[in-house]
């Protein structure tokens, strides 16, 4: 959701005449314009929610198995999943911004052409990079998803790190 989010973002900056971001960073997160192919998961009873959340692998099967923090979240999770799956895309322009859609290479969530879809939401430079992992690849990914990102970030003079001493 958090990739929708930003670009819903940006393109609400870009209404309102406000400064915008100099680059947009997706990560597992088709292009809002495709359509998901999976059926809802957020009105599913507690047990099939849990347990396509498993099938997901993005909370610790201690978390799982753990009844009363489960009913606890679960409103939270069911609210975010809600809010993901009923979204409605509305065409605008695409942005002046450069776009770079990350990917699990075992995603079986968010496939390779739902990424590479977020090419038409930009009129300037596109960039996808797969790692290897799962739709949360970003958590065995991490130490060469951050190098990516600097190395982007870098290269249009925006992140200047000091060299390291010795």
């Amino acid at each position: 959701m958090g990739g929708w989010l930003s670009f819903e973002v940006v393109r609400q900056l870009r209404r309102q005449g406000a400064p915008i971001p100099v680059y947009l960073f997706v990560s597992g997160c088709g292009a809002p314009q495709i359509p998901s192919p999976h059926p809802p998961l957020h009105a599913l009873p507690d047990a099939e929610f849990i347990k396509e959340l498993r099938l997901l692998n993005g909370l610790p099967d201690a978390v799982l198995k753990f009844h009363e923090l489960m009913e606890f979240i679960l409103p939270t999770l069911r609210a975010d999943f809600a809010v993901h799956e009923t979204y409605v895309y509305s065409s605008e322009l695409p942005l002046s911004v450069p776009i770079c859609a990350f990917g699990g290479l075992r995603d079986s969530r968010v496939s390779r052409a739902r990424l590479v879809a977020w090419r038409a939401q930009t009129s300037v430079s596109f960039k996808m990079e797969m790692f290897e992992g799962d739709h949360f690849f970003l958590h065995t990914a991490q130490p060469l998803l951050l190098r990516r990102l600097s190395q982007e970030l870098n290269g249009i003079g925006m992140v200047h790190f000091p060299p390291k001493l010795s």
